[in-house]
């Protein structure tokens, strides 16, 4: 069963919702596959905005996506998570890494690298500098990396998976497909994602 993750670094509950998927592929013997896009190009084709954004005039709305924030976070025990103070983060050249690490085979440990970048150690991910710094503190080939992010097939390829997510009816991130079907969008569905993996398997 194909069950995919569309996810970009720059969102907060992308990182809470990668925290929280072990324990579900765990319970469900179904491993999900993590597709990187491109949440700027996601919201530019839909037309969608961020939560910061969108609820700007209703404080009380912020207040509340906050606490459900804060609720998700105390369930689950994700007390590494801190925000970060550059929020919000330009993603274009970490998301084209997540891209580039899959060519070169170390995708999973880019993933956990630079979601901790972000939502651990609170880096400013959109700085040359401060990337290649982070790489190399997460025992990753920035070198490799870095060449590889400014090749236009590495471009090509994220750009893609962008507009198939949006063909897809993706609209933001987290989004989750079960079976090429069932789409759920937020951290909020990862208990509906896991009850439709279920339901599948019969």
């Amino acid at each position: 069963m194909a069950v995919e993750f569309f996810f970009d670094f720059g969102s907060p509950n992308a990182y809470l919702s990668h925290k929280v998927i072990p324990a579900i592929e765990q319970r469900t013997g179904e491993k999900f596959t993590y597709v990187p896009i491109l949440l700027g190009g996601i919201f530019k084709a839909t037309g969608n905005q961020s939560p910061m954004m969108a609820f700007a005039g209703v404080p009380s709305k912020l207040a509340y996506e906050q606490m459900e924030m804060q609720r998700f976070i105390e369930r689950h025990g994700l007390t590494d998570y801190r925000q970060n103070p550059h929020f919000p983060v330009n993603t274009l050249h970490i998301m084209r890494g997540a891209v580039a690490a899959q060519e070169l085979g170390v995708f999973d440990a880019y993933v956990e690298s630079v979601f901790a970048d972000m939502w651990e150690r609170g880096l400013k991910m959109d700085e040359p500098g401060v990337i290649a710094a982070a790489f190399e503190a997460g025992g990753l080939p920035a070198h490799e990396l870095g060449g590889l992010m400014q090749d236009d097939a590495i471009k090509a390829r994220l750009a893609e998976n962008t507009q198939r997510a949006v063909e897809l009816g993706v609209f933001g991130s987290p989004s989750f497909l079960v079976d090429g079907e069932a789409l759920y969008f937020g951290k909020d569905r990862l208990r509906d994602v896991e009850e439709e993996i279920i339901r599948r398997r019969g």
